[in-house]
């Protein structure tokens, strides 16, 4: 599967979904939803007051949220989205995607750097004192909460 394609969910969708069913059918919540249509991200829709989303509208839902869970904020997104809409052959949205994930990936890497070495402290701390309380107190056990 392409990384940019929607996720498929086993089942073919209806073509026209209600906020309560396209909600259930990502995962989300309706407030979610709405959320990510006061924003601009998606726009179903409407039959009189009801918000009608198709296959269009879910396809860019599953699509916001594998970037969120990317680290994407939502500008980030939009203007991924915005590109897609304007280049038909999605060049610049590909060159603007790569650029985003390159950024994203040497950010993860500080981040994992940063959290090893926090590892690295914390056990060599845990190690000290359990060397201290076995010193002081040898009969104690030296682990209490391993």
């Amino acid at each position: 599967m392409n990384a940019l394609e929607p996720e498929p969910d086993g089942d073919p969708a209806p073509d026209m979904l209600g906020i309560q069913e396209a909600a259930s059918q990502l995962g989300v919540t309706m407030r979610t939803l709405r959320f990510y249509e006061d924003k601009g991200l998606i726009a179903p829709q409407r039959a009189g007051t009801m918000r009608i989303y198709s296959r269009r509208e879910i396809g860019r839902m599953q699509l916001i949220l594998r970037g969120k869970r990317l680290g994407f904020t939502i500008r980030e997104i939009k203007e991924f989205l915005d590109l897609y809409e304007v280049d038909p052959e999605h060049v610049e949205q590909m060159r603007n995607l790569r650029q985003k994930v390159q950024e994203r990936i040497k950010d993860l890497r500080k981040q994992k750097k940063a959290i090893e070495q926090t590892l690295g402290e914390l056990v060599a701390i845990e190690t000290e004192a359990s060397e201290w309380i076995a010193r002081a107190r040898p009969d104690q056990e030296t682990h209490d909460a391993g």
